[in-house]
């Protein structure tokens, strides 16, 4: 039998071990409360221009995708990674609707990938659409380079394979990113395009830089295809030359149903001047050189060409966002 002294000191066992449980549980709780206070708010600078680069398995280098974030949102990102058929941005955000203003895939043609650097028919091979067994656009890995609160870099440098053929082509490419908080932002691309054996381009209509648009602010959606020639649609810019194409519309599916756009400006200094633009109601704009050649192009083995493209993410139409000076800024 216990007696009266065993069951005293069991109790006072009892009640110490609840105190010490309810001691730290009251710190744990404590110390959870003051993380999540702590945590209430992003870092500094978050609502900046940041970005993010996953790491390979291992964490000994740099991943093949790059994440640009602004104000702690998506902005955009890299995609390079070595099973696609070639690297592409996706996505381009609205800065007033925070949504994409191209698309990654969309009938009809569901290979174009939102913002992009390809071409068909290069030594006969296909780095445009099909399977890699056709051809493939490969990153040997981006870096950004610089960076700060409103800008950043991002470089690349990309092989040009082909199945049971030498390398065909490499490039260089560097993409410059600004943002004009809340006018606009911008993607500066050049590429230096080289050949590595002689190539020989035959007529194509699948080249070269490309942009694919969300469906609302094409025509298809209710929005407006313009040209920097003040032609309007696809009947009245398809084959004409320009200084730059645009898309722009209601977001429809964001509070507010702010307008927004997105202008593809082509480089007078590009090799092609004045290029005649392919376009799409659909979506589709690209100053495309290889569409109306009427002999195949040559590049010999060793020599390349320095292209440059400005691609302009704006708020309200095109007058209004001033894609028209934008544009003779950036090529004067």
């Amino acid at each position: 039998m216990t007696n009266d002294k065993d069951h005293h000191t069991l109790n006072r066992r009892l009640f110490m071990g609840s105190s010490l449980a309810l001691a730290t549980a009251s710190l744990g709780f404590q110390a959870m409360n003051q993380q999540a206070t702590a945590q209430q708010h992003p870092p500094e600078g978050a609502e900046q221009l940041t970005h993010y680069q996953e790491s390979e398995i291992g964490g000994q280098q740099h991943g093949p995708h790059i994440w640009l974030r602004w104000n702690n949102a998506s902005l955009a990102s890299y995609r390079a990674h070595t099973g696609q058929k070639y690297p592409y941005f996706y996505p381009l955000m609205g800065l007033a609707s925070g949504m994409s203003l191209t698309s990654e895939t969309a009938l009809p043609w569901p290979h174009h990938r939102s913002m992009f650097f390809s071409c068909d028919k290069v030594n006969a091979v296909n780095y445009w659409h099909l399977g890699l067994e056709h051809g493939q656009v490969l990153s040997t890995g981006p870096k950004v380079t610089d960076a700060t609160s409103t800008s950043a870099i991002i470089e690349d440098a990309c092989e040009w394979h082909a199945p049971d053929m030498p390398l065909q082509m490499t490039d260089k490419r560097k993409y410059t990113i600004t943002i004009d908080y809340p006018n606009n932002w911008i993607i500066d691309s050049e590429i230096e395009w080289k050949a590595e054996v002689d190539i020989t381009i035959e007529q194509t209509n699948h080249a070269l830089f490309s942009i694919r648009s969300a469906i609302d602010i094409s025509p298809w959606g209710g929005g407006t295809l313009v040209s920097s020639e003040g032609d309007i649609g696809e009947a009245a810019t398809f084959g004409k030359p320009a200084r730059w194409c645009a898309f722009y519309g209601k977001r429809r599916q964001t509070k507010g149903e702010p307008v927004e756009g997105i202008a593809l400006i082509d480089h007078p200094d590009n090799p092609w001047e004045p290029c005649p633009w392919f376009t799409r109601d659909y979506g589709m704009i690209s100053p495309m050189p290889f569409q109306w050649i009427e002999e195949p192009w040559h590049l010999q083995a060793g020599e390349s060409v320095h292209l440059k493209y400005r691609t302009v993410m704006f708020n309200g139409d095109p007058e209004e966002a001033e894609i028209d000076k934008i544009s003779k800024n950036w090529t004067a």
